[in-house]
């Protein structure tokens, strides 16, 4: 029990570390993909998994009929908004449930992503979509559950072995947004503190190194190095 409470002040902690302004520049790329994609694929009624907060609500509230968000009783965010408690591998609700599925930031904190996959096919109607938002090329997160990373070439054949068509899978950036977003989680943990936290110098020194990054990515086309993907899948 003293260890499980451990585990959970960590995972808040990092929760704290991760969200804010150090990732706005990553959250605002992910966003224009995100919303152009679901005004797209994402109709009916929308099963999220591992829905956490769910922040997507109102972005998606006028292109879905329901929005059912799943999240299991031990996580560390918010559950107000969680319509069902259980886990990724196993949604009490009757096969081909739901026209749309999303799933963001979740992959990888599962032990057996294939079972999710699965679970998310088996709810999905016959020609349902879903988008997965998937990390590449990213620092440990909510530790201690963190354990795995995707590309592109992993993410197609858990898709494909789960039976989904494959659509999409974008790459959300290049290399300037990746070293950028991982310069700034070391620079945090490293300098701001004393008297550089006090100045207020990081704050500077991240608002610069975002503004500039996001312009550059325009330009960016080294898309192996990207630190995020998204997948839009078919059943």
């Amino acid at each position: 029990m003293a260890e499980e409470s451990r585990n959970k002040k960590k995972a808040k902690k990092n929760n704290s570390e991760t969200d804010g302004p150090d990732i706005l520049m990553v959250q605002k790329i992910f966003l224009d993909h995100f919303t152009g994609l679901s005004e797209k694929y994402i109709k009916g009624r929308l099963v999220d998994i591992g829905c956490g907060t769910k922040p997507y609500g109102k972005l998606l509230a006028d292109l879905v009929t329901d929005h059912v968000g799943v999240d299991h009783t031990d996580t560390s965010h918010d559950k107000s908004n969680i319509d069902i408690f259980a886990t990724a591998y196993n949604i009490p609700v009757k096969n081909n449930s739901f026209d749309s599925a999303i799933c963001t930031c979740v992959l990888e904190h599962l032990e057996e992503p294939e079972d999710a996959v699965r679970e998310c096919y088996r709810v999905l109607k016959h020609g349902g979509y879903a988008i997965y938002h998937t990390p590449f090329i990213w620092h440990l997160h909510e530790e201690p559950r963190d354990f795995y990373r995707f590309s592109k070439y992993g993410l197609k054949y858990l898709f494909e072995k789960c039976g989904f068509e494959v659509i999409e899978i974008r790459p959300i950036s290049g290399f300037v947004v990746t070293f950028a977003q991982l310069n700034l989680y070391l620079m945090k943990g490293k300098f701001n503190h004393g008297l550089i936290k006090w100045l207020g110098l990081f704050r500077l020194y991240n608002f610069i190194c975002q503004k500039l990054a996001l312009f550059l990515n325009k330009y960016d086309h080294s898309q192996q190095y990207t630190c995020e993907y998204i997948s839009v899948i078919r059943k």
